[in-house]
């Protein structure tokens, strides 16, 4: 909220106001067992998400006849806290009902959010870091992306906080969005069978990068439009297989380090990448695939688990700070004609 670094009392108290937070209504649950069980992990998130709307505390509050918007931000830190303390706990019930036969795993009240996914989905002790790591890193952003932005822009109107992320959510469900990690995954794969087994080396990874571009494609996960060097979360996730036994040595992980030691110098070399840098999505679906989580279609639900840390803490600033409600600027027909007639410079 803040942009401070807590102590870890700081930590320890919020951690555990989460804990009294994170029993999510049997309702909830059955909502999304209604559902036909081959749904979209996404929709069935987005379903449970809107199916706690009911105990909006800044939903009641606006319709009280007491609202003040003064400290409208109060109620919606109460709905945010909600939603971030059990949108875990509903998607790992979504995990283990999609693919685990609905034999669903208990919270444990002892552990962290992080660490509590893990167990629920019955993973490794090792995966808890992974899980900590991978929510913390897709936190972000301010309102730069479909999701954040989407979130806020609904939120302007002064829906709460579970119509708000529900959008995002949708936002996020996007192929040029949320499912860019598992594009990744499936791209790298498919590298990996052009070296027909050999091992990875900057000679036969430059020349596939190179066959790549010349037959018109493009490499995932490099030449972000806002990056102006490497995602710093590409980085943290880098350093974290490194350091861990087994996952540095494995075969896609190799390929993944190679391809980030010659990737940006081919394509500054091919001259049609502005910036050349890997993004987050260039490595964090290797991971998953190590750990065994290899339901591709369930990575864009990791990714919205974090990002509710974010969108959360942005409109809770923007209760607090009264932002209006946001109108995108609109044009006409005779604007566009004269748009093209001008040979399409910007507005």
């Amino acid at each position: 909220m803040t942009g401070d670094v807590p102590t870890q009392a700081q930590v320890d108290e919020v951690v555990a106001e989460w804990k009294t937070r994170q029993n999510v209504p049997s309702y909830v649950f059955d909502a999304i067992r209604a559902l036909p069980r081959d749904s979209h992990p996404m929709v069935m998130l987005s379903v449970g998400i809107m199916a706690m709307q009911k105990d909006s505390k800044f939903a009641a509050f606006y319709n009280s006849g007491k609202f003040n918007k003064m400290v409208a931000w109060e109620s919606v830190y109460e709905d945010a806290s909600d939603i971030v303390a059990r949108i875990p706990i509903v998607a790992a019930f979504i995990y283990n009902l999609k693919y685990k036969g609905d034999k669903q795993i208990a919270i444990d009240p002892k552990l962290d959010m992080g660490a509590n996914f893990a167990h629920m989905i019955g993973q490794s002790d090792q995966y808890k870091d992974v899980a900590r790591m991978y929510f913390i890193l897709h936190s972000d952003h301010e309102s730069g992306n479909v999701s954040a932005h989407t979130t806020h822009l609904v939120h302007s109107a002064l829906s709460d906080p579970y119509y708000a992320y529900s959008a995002g959510l949708n936002g996020l469900a996007g192929p040029l969005h949320g499912l860019a990690n598992q594009e990744v995954l499936g791209w790298i794969m498919e590298f990996q069978k052009k070296l027909n087994g050999a091992e990875p080396t900057k000679e036969n990874v430059t020349k596939a990068l190179w066959d790549t571009l010349n037959a018109g494609q493009v490499v995932p996960g490099y030449g972000h439009a806002v990056l102006r060097k490497t995602d710093p979360r590409y980085t943290a996730q880098r350093e974290f297989c490194l350091a861990t036994p087994g996952l540095k040595d494995d075969s896609l992980f190799k390929l993944v380090a190679m391809i980030f030691e010659t990737a940006p110098g081919v394509l500054t070399e091919h001259g049609k990448t502005k910036n050349p840098w890997p993004n987050v999505d260039a490595q964090s679906g290797v991971i998953q695939w190590y750990y065994g989580v290899k339901e591709w279609d369930f990575y864009t639900v990791l990714f919205g688990v974090g990002r509710a840390l974010g969108c959360m803490a942005n409109i809770t600033w923007d209760r607090g700070l009264g932002y209006a409600i946001e109108r995108p600027k609109s044009v006409t027909t005779d604007m566009l004609e004269k748009w093209a007639a001008e040979g399409g410079r910007k507005f």
